[in-house]
């Protein structure tokens, strides 16, 4: 108990909490929160399945992580220096996305929210790294679902409150309210202690670039350091399809309006997921990290059946309610597991880039299953893509088996 104390009374934590909701405010606008905007503007079902492509620089993060890890601007330190320059400009292009329509200005729109995302993930490359330099062993799952937890208030407003300010005041007046709440990451990033992490005395090409991905095989050894990179990519794969196209689904498929989604599928769901993100934390203070990301796997996994019941039903708000929450909370486990078995790799010298690398490869089924996920759907319709979710997420769990002692930061 005096353990728990001590980490829940670590100032580290609320901070991570707060710069966790600027990491996740972006994320919405640049997808899901566009997705209904251009839904709503009448674009193709295939426009908007391509729209998950926005997130390529998630996927491509890892390749500018060395140079966040080796420059440090001459403000703020290594860490919330770059944190406070990505803030300003994402306060920026969110503000100008805002006062674009998207049947007059889709290729401007689809390029300045390509730059949205760019930002966003050289933000969450800094605060990763933060996070992974600072935490002792037994804080990274509550710090990590604080993480999670700042993460998915900041979608219920990017998401649910977006959409319900959008059909009420408009689009324009969303996206500048988004670009002010960037401001609560800018005071937390002043407010943030930079940690102190010893930092290799040799720079150059090999130490800041090449480095950090080879000591991460040469630690783990090729075949297991292969292994882990498919799991990273496969334990997230069903869940990333079945978000993939969420909003159409509800919108246009089952006809339910802004504010029903904003409310239910936003602010149900999301809520749900905050609430398995803080059991999840508290739950791995006393299970293994393997036992976590088992556990909260074949739940997360499991849940996406529920979208196949919803689309079976139709629409039926009760249903939607049990779907989103259920799905959302097993979600918001697997995320906190998630989360600290990255954290839990990372060797703190190359934090940024290594992390970088890893949460990377996770986001290649949210960027790219959007075109994909559009084509099931055509040939085998809703109820049965959902069905195909679920199987997909079922590799990635069980995976997990024969690596289970080789999940720590050592060998």
């Amino acid at each position: 108990m005096k353990s728990l104390y001590r980490i829940l009374t670590n100032p580290l934590v609320y901070s991570i909490f707060f710069l966790g909701f600027a990491s996740g405010l972006p994320l919405a606008l640049s997808t899901a929160t566009l997705s209904a905007w251009f839904t709503k503007a009448g674009i193709s079902l295939m426009g908007i399945g391509m729209l998950s492509l926005i997130g390529q620089p998630y996927v491509y993060k890892f390749i500018w992580a060395p140079l966040m890890d080796r420059v440090i601007p001459p403000f703020l330190g290594r860490r919330r220096g770059w944190i406070l320059i990505t803030q300003i400009l994402l306060i920026m292009s969110i503000a100008i996305l805002g006062f674009m329509q998207p049947t007059e200005h889709l290729k401007l729109m689809t390029g300045l929210a390509l730059l949205v995302a760019f930002f966003s993930a050289s933000q969450d490359i800094s605060i990763s790294a933060l996070m992974a330099d600072a935490p002792r062993e037994e804080e990274r799952g509550l710090v990590a679902a604080a993480y999670i937890t700042g993460y998915r208030i900041a979608m219920i407003v990017s998401g649910a409150l977006a959409l319900i300010i959008a059909q009420h005041w408009g689009w324009h007046v969303t996206y500048l309210c988004m670009s002010a709440l960037m401001l609560i990451g800018v005071v937390t990033t002043f407010a943030t202690k930079e940690p102190t992490v010893i930092q290799p005395k040799q720079h150059d090409f090999y130490h800041d670039v090449i480095q950090p991905f080879t000591e991460f095989f040469s630690r783990k050894g090729l075949w297991v350091a292969i292994a882990i990179i498919l799991v990273m990519i496969l334990y997230k794969l069903g869940d990333a399809f079945t978000v993939s196209l969420g909003s159409t689904f509800l919108l246009r498929h089952l006809h339910f309006t802004l504010t029903d989604v904003g409310t239910m599928y936003k602010v149900v769901g999301l809520t749900s997921s905050i609430v398995g993100g803080i059991i999840g934390g508290l739950l791995m203070t006393r299970l293994s990290l393997f036992r976590a990301l088992f556990i909260f796997g074949i739940l997360q996994t499991v849940t996406n059946l529920l979208y196949m019941w919803l689309a079976i039903v139709g629409h039926h708000m009760g249903v939607l309610a049990i779907t989103v929450s259920g799905e959302a909370f097993c979600d918001g486990l697997g995320n906190t597991a998630f989360v600290a078995l990255i954290l839990t790799l990372c060797n703190p010298k190359f934090s940024a880039t290594q992390f970088a690398l890893l949460s990377a490869l996770t986001a290649i089924g949210r960027v790219y299953v959007g075109p994909v996920a559009a084509e099931m759907v055509q040939q085998l319709g809703w109820t049965w893509f959902y069905f195909w979710c679920f199987v997909i997420g079922l590799p990635g769990v069980f995976l997990l088996i024969p690596l289970r002692r080789h999940l720590t930061r050592q060998a």
